[in-house]
């Protein structure tokens, strides 16, 4: 049977519906999860206590210019009309960027129609719409990494369309996106030094032959405005942002190959969002027709936990030579670019990460698609035919990991920094009406922060305390503490060091609540002091004084059996 083309007007309906695919498989991941600290950061100079590291006064006003000397406050304002909801949820939370990642789909879609043609362009659609990490880490977006695809996406399309238009608006809409994005985090510099070195040695007669000097000064104002508050931050900083996080070396090579090869299969947030079968107590079973369809097609395509994506890549390469010069070109372009922009992270030391090779899409998508769609070109009738049955093979193999993740998701619930026992912990928080709640560990504070929207008294209690700051916390009993519990800690001994500090001055610690995840995890400790001769007469436990003065409360103690709705 001979495939009859597409029209154009049908092959931008089924990229839509491709986007559209991609926001709705997100609804069935965000309520799985607890909303993590990194994830939360975003509100930091919203919400007490506010931190940004640096703001700038305008009229009666300041606003916040960066979260952190690497991170900059544009997602903050993007949230700005989405705080100020009544109640923070994690549908809140998420679903912006899951409307940002299926805009990063569709111009996508774009780039590639405009430069390599529609097959190409439906090709690369359907494999960045079904790619499991990508979606994943624009859900949950604690890298962040939505909004820096969606500006590199959309700079690359502005500069391909400047190519043929050449308006000077599009030219300058093209790099204030690259100048924003490097505004939201300055990791974006690995993403545009690649570009911008594969570009020139790729494309040089083409970019030769639009060069003029106004053409360079409005790219090169266009980026400075899009990147002005780090601009300003950094001469008021001296620098900051580079001094701070300057740790250049080769280091952990191998090891951040391993993250990009499984970041690539799809494999790489097994066992970091989801727990492991051997790490849950209490699995659930599915409920539902969604919940059973998944389980059933896990069990009978054997539990995969990678897809086929890197047989792509190495497919693309090997048919590049017959896929014609432009898609040669478009190959290279896409192979230099994540080439050169990885080795700016490997050497920059703290990149490598998951949530930092993911920042390389959607250029392998880009190189698979241009390359099977060009030979698919030299297969006269059979090509639609071959090119269509690969794209499909590869986007089934990333569907079935997306439902993997999905399956360990509902059965064995979240890793400690994504649990859900956020939620019962926050409300068992603010019933106690403490006059301070200190944080005693990482991952704890702003995740509280943005669920009570700053209306818990919160408090840094970790991190280099000397003896009469820990006494001034633990004397007034109307202070409440919050930590891990010993197996879920972050940083290790956190706890106590101030337990034991405390007992130096007299007094010992009482539990008030352990609170437990859904999935009968203990995960948090809700605890304060009491002078240790009060402990003793009122210890219940038979354990040694000082220890918990006081059973559990038992309600918060017990599992949940699920996210409360009002969180969801």
């Amino acid at each position: 049977m001979k495939l009859k083309p597409l029209n154009r007007k049908m092959i931008g309906l089924l990229a839509l519906a491709q986007c559209a695919l991609f926001f709705l498989a997100g609804q069935a991941f965000f309520p799985r999860l607890g909303i993590e600290a990194d994830e939360a950061l975003f509100a930091a100079p919203y919400f007490a206590p506010r931190d940004s590291v640096a703001t700038i006064q305008i009229g009666h006003s300041r606003f916040p210019l960066m979260v952190m000397s690497y991170s900059g406050t544009l997602k903050t304002l993007v949230y700005k009309p989405i705080v100020r909801i009544p109640a923070m949820s994690a549908r809140a939370v998420r679903e912006p960027m899951l409307v940002a990642g299926a805009v990063t789909i569709w111009l996508f879609f774009l780039l590639l129609r405009r430069s390599a043609g529609e097959r190409a362009a439906i090709a690369g659609c359907s494999l960045l719409a079904f790619d499991s990490i990508f979606l994943l880490t624009t859900c949950f977006d604690w890298g962040p990494v939505a909004l820096q695809h969606l500006l590199l996406t959309a700079g690359m399309y502005f500069l391909v369309r400047f190519a043929g238009t050449r308006k000077d608006l599009t030219l300058a809409a093209g790099f204030f996106a690259f100048g924003l994005a490097l505004w939201d985090k300055a990791v974006a510099a690995c993403m545009l030094t690649g570009i911008a070195v594969a570009g020139t040695l790729v494309f040089w007669e083409q970019i030769r032959s639009l060069l003029t000097k106004r053409r360079v000064a409005v790219s090169v104002l266009a980026f400075l405005l899009g990147c002005l508050p780090l601009i300003v931050y950094n001469v008021r900083s001296g620098w900051s942002t580079f001094r701070s996080n300057e740790r250049a070396g080769i280091g952990n090579v191998h090891d951040k190959a391993l993250i990009l090869l499984e970041t690539l299969r799809g494999q790489g947030l097994f066992g970091f969002l989801t727990a492991e079968a051997s790490d849950t107590p209490m699995p659930h079973p599915p409920e539902g027709l969604l919940q059973r369809t998944a389980f059933g097609v896990s069990d009978f395509l054997g539990h995969p936990r990678h897809n086929l994506m890197l047989y792509g890549v190495v497919f693309a390469v090997l048919l590049a030579p017959f896929a014609g010069p432009d898609a040669r070109r478009a190959v290279l372009f896409s192979l230099g670019a994540m080439a050169i922009a990885w080795s700016v992270m490997v050497w920059f030391g703290g990149a490598g990460a998951v949530h930092h090779a993911i920042l390389l899409w959607p250029l392998p998508a880009l190189m698979i698609a241009v390359s099977l769609a060009g030979a698919s070109r030299r297969l006269g009738d059979r090509g639609l035919k071959s090119l269509a049955a690969v794209v499909l093979l590869l986007a089934a193999s990333e569907l079935a990991v997306t439902n993997e993740y999905y399956v360990q998701m509902v059965r064995n619930g979240a890793t400690g920094s994504w649990t859900d026992a956020i939620f019962p912990l926050y409300d068992d928080v603010k019933d106690t009406r403490a006059k301070q709640v200190f944080c005693m560990d990482w991952g704890i504070l702003d995740s509280l922060r943005l669920l009570s929207k700053g209306k818990l008294p919160l408090q840094v209690g970790y991190g280099g305390l000397t003896n009469p700051e820990a006494a001034a916390m633990v004397s007034d009993p109307s202070n409440v503490f919050v930590g891990h519990t010993k197996d879920a800690e972050v940083v290790r001994g956190s706890t106590e060091k101030l337990v034991q500090s405390a007992a130096e001055s007299g007094y010992s610690r009482q539990v008030l609540a352990v609170i437990s995840d859904s999935y009968a995890r203990p995960t948090f400790e809700v605890f304060r002091f009491t002078r240790a001769s009060e402990s003793l007469g009122r210890d219940r436990t038979g354990g040694p004084a000082g220890a918990s003065a006081t059973p559990p409360r038992p309600e918060a103690s017990a599992a949940r059996p699920s996210i409360p709705a009002s969180v969801r």
